[in-house]
């Protein structure tokens, strides 16, 4: 692993826990070049703001009510292009390759498909909730052109690669309920959505295949929360509930469980993401469900954390074999929601380098090329408390991820930031990868040349 100079790590404004309300602490390798913040009709403290994708020079940030679409162009000055005002927890969202197509997550039941719904009840059998499609063609003025309902909402969705014609959404949801006509338990399985990209007015679920057969009516699997998918590796991994998974992808409408893991230190596995190449997984765990302070000496450093794991093994045989937990070393205030969260991989020549979201404990990069050794934190950006003396509103960062040179965070309360790290060795060589546009839970794989492979 080469050299990371320890000078070059550390906070330039006061420990975490000794924050004020909204003061920043960063590291020294670590610019905080903007800020937009929330806005319009979706500025209000109960709009969090959510997951994010990009396309060309194009930021689309998902809220709980609707869709901001940014110009990046110059990515120090953000410019608000528009914004779809369409409410419906939580606006997980994705775009299509060609930019033309926008997909959003709707996981709360509503009286109707339509963006002046009303919040409703999900044993209201004509309630709704699943994905809704935007043609995005003309990225000042989208589109409402479909809805689908999926089984038990959309809490998530990752786009999969079906040719040149169409797309494939996995819809990944879970609380299933006896007296929800559209979310029965024991759902085991997650909703296929089919969207042919020429005539997107037909979409609809075209296959709800079951990841734990073996598990049917029993076992603690009842939905899956956040699928990764690496299509050149035909693999995914998954975060299921009480499972972490890996599966065959070969047959896009019919993923496969090759194998799966559980670990007595996770409450709740939240996502996944593939290690390049297809070599691991890292696993987060949502302790406390997002709300909670646990970022702190008492929970500890192996709970609210990462889990990373190798694949190992061929085909069939592949099994998932733990390596190393890491959690942000930076203690927080009790007032502060931290927990892992949403992260990708950064295109860093030669080592593994994550940048990874953690609430109100900011944006965290870490670098676990040696897996025999506990990854470190390398790089951080965060804010202080929200309240001194509440733990609400809920806030911080959301999202984190790495797009053709910057970080972009979705804070919940705070709209966007951009951050750009400086004078970190080996780093700059991300910058040889230009993405055309990125899904982030559809991995890309990173030669060990700095070009996208």
């Amino acid at each position: 692993m080469l050299a990371i100079p320890l000078a070059l790590v550390g906070p330039a404004v006061a420990a975490s826990d000794q924050l004020e309300v909204d003061e920043i602490s960063h590291s020294k390798n670590i610019e905080h070049v903007a800020n937009v913040p929330k806005q319009g009709p979706l500025a209000g403290q109960s709009v969090y703001h959510s997951d994010m994708a990009f396309w060309g020079n194009y930021l689309f940030q998902g809220s709980y009510g609707g869709i901001t679409i940014y110009d990046i162009t110059h990515p120090k000055r953000p410019q608000t292009v528009t914004q779809i005002d369409c409410n419906g927890s939580q606006g997980d969202v994705s775009v299509s390759a060609d930019g033309k197509l926008l997909f959003m997550s709707v996981d709360s039941p509503r009286s109707d498909d339509t963006c002046t719904s009303s919040a409703s009840n999900a044993s209201v059998p004509t309630a709704w909730e699943g994905i809704r499609i935007f043609d995005i063609t003309d990225k000042a003025n989208p589109v409402y052109v479909k809805s689908v309902r999926t089984d038990c909402g959309s809490h998530t969705h990752t786009l999969v690669p079906g040719g040149a014609d169409r797309v494939y959404l996995y819809v990944s949801s879970y609380g299933p309920n006896v007296a929800f006509p559209h979310c029965q338990p024991p759902h085991d399985s997650i909703s296929i959505v089919e969207v042919p990209l020429g005539n997107p007015t037909t979409a609809s679920v075209v296959a709800q295949p079951v990841l734990f057969p073996e598990e049917t009516g029993a076992g603690n699997t009842s939905g899956c929360h956040d699928i990764t998918v690496f299509p050149a590796g035909k693999l995914a991994a998954g975060a299921c509930m009480g499972d972490g998974v890996l599966l065959d992808i070969s047959d896009p409408v019919n993923p496969r469980k090759i194998t799966g893991v559980r670990d007595p230190n996770f409450a709740f596995w939240h996502s996944a993401t593939l290690v390049n190449g297809g070599k691991g997984v890292i696993f987060t765990d949502e302790l406390g469900g997002g709300g909670a302070a646990v970022c702190n000496e008492a929970i500890g450093p192996r709970r609210g954390a990462d889990a990373i794991y190798d694949i190992v093994g061929e085909g069939d045989n592949r099994q998932l074999v733990f390596r190393s937990y890491f959690k942000i070393p930076r203690m927080q205030q009790s007032t502060e929601n931290c927990v892992a969260h949403n992260g990708m991989l950064l295109p860093v020549k030669g080592r593994d380098v994550y940048v990874q979201a953690w609430y109100q404990g900011g944006v965290s990069v870490y670098d676990f090329t040696d897996r025999s050794k506990d990854p470190r934190e390398i790089a951080f950006f965060e804010r202080g408390p929200l309240s001194k003396t509440s733990l609400s509103p809920l806030g911080g960062s959301w999202s984190a991820y790495w797009y053709n040179g910057y970080i972009y965070s979705s804070d919940i309360q705070k709209g966007l930031d951009v951050l750009k790290i400086t004078g970190l060795e080996g780093v700059s060589s991300a910058n040889f990868n230009k993405l055309p546009y990125l899904n982030p839970q559809t991995q890309d794989n990173y030669k060990d040349t700095g070009n996208r492979g």
